[in-house]
């Protein structure tokens, strides 16, 4: 362990690993909620064109993807609002589109090869420079600030949008801004975790935390704490072993997933079994009859009570 954090690389990589582990499962919390589990890993097919333009134009790929990402994902969420029967055909376009144009302009770029997408399609932790921790750290707060600051905001959309579109919140406004974070939180991950592999990062600990926890903030607490233990658990195999650092931090996630699961089954057959041993238990709550004229905000400002979840809410707060 000394060997390992003694070399500079391994610190810049063990870094990354940790704000990666706390960015990816904090924005794919939102993402499962509205099952869009697969958006993060189009937002990586999209990022690789602004990885290819940041060598063509000689600037940096990391700054590029996030910003052709983030645009690609807020086409990808307007294509959603609108709702159009042949919407998902669009997307599969942006989708390949993303890959099939990295793979092009790449070929463009002075000493271009598809060697250097290499490194940002599965991660690398020989690749990580300071410049590059600067940039992550940066992207890294704006995405905590996100998650952390709007929380009961974006809960009452990703629960419920017409709920909270009657509420007052700016819904479109925040679907927006979930949907640029996402595509931070692609290029943030995409240095040591990869753009192929991004999603399962940001999909795979809450997942594995859903299995055992019963409210929205007890899972995101443990959906971050599976993120920090399984990125830099497989960071640091990945300097002992030879490993690629993005496939062992997914495999890793994947074996927590299971492991987890395994504790699970014997807790869901004794809720189960306390649910059936009361026949009059019920878990439907009904709301208190509302005064007449009385706000349907309930005067908290617009946000959801995370405490009444809205209808179709699959996590209690």
């Amino acid at each position: 362990m000394t060997e390992m954090l003694s070399t500079d690389f391994m610190r810049r990589a063990l870094l990354a690993a940790l704000l990666i582990g706390i960015t990816a499962p904090a924005v794919g919390l939102y993402l499962v909620q509205r099952r869009q589990a697969i958006m993060g890993d189009g937002i990586g097919h999209v990022a690789l064109t602004g990885v290819s333009l940041g060598f063509l134009l000689n600037t940096s790929p990391v700054w590029m993807a996030t910003l052709v990402a983030a645009g690609g994902a807020v086409l990808m969420e307007l294509i959603r609002a609108r709702g159009r029967t042949r919407g998902d055909i669009a997307l599969a376009m942006l989708f390949y589109g993303g890959m099939a144009g990295g793979a092009l302009i790449i070929k463009l770029a002075p000493n271009g090869s598809m060697a250097n997408l290499t490194t940002y399609l599965w991660g690398s932790i020989l690749t990580v420079s300071a410049g590059d921790i600067l940039t992550i750290t940066l992207l890294a707060v704006f995405v905590i600030a996100m998650t952390v600051g709007l929380r009961r905001q974006l809960f009452a959309i990703c629960q419920d949008e017409e709920f909270a579109r009657v509420t007052g919140l700016p819904v479109r406004l925040l679907n927006l801004l979930l949907a640029v974070t996402a595509a931070v939180t692609v290029t943030v991950a995409m240095r040591v975790v990869g753009l192929l592999l991004v999603s399962a990062l940001m999909v795979v600990p809450v997942a594995a935390a859903q299995q055992v926890t019963r409210s929205f903030a007890a899972t995101q607490a443990l959906a971050v704490g599976v993120g920090v233990a399984v990125s830099l658990t497989g960071t640091t195999a990945s300097y002992y072993q030879d490993l690629p650092p993005g496939p062992t931090i997914v495999v890793l996630a994947m074996v927590v997933f299971g492991l987890i699961g395994l504790v699970a089954m014997p807790l869901a057959r004794r809720r189960h079994r306390a649910g059936s041993a009361d026949p009059t238990a019920c878990d439907l709550v009904l709301p208190a009859p509302r005064a007449s004229g009385e706000s349907v905000s309930g005067g908290s400002g617009g946000a959801a009570d995370e405490r009444q979840p809205a209808p179709g809410a699959t996590l209690a707060q």
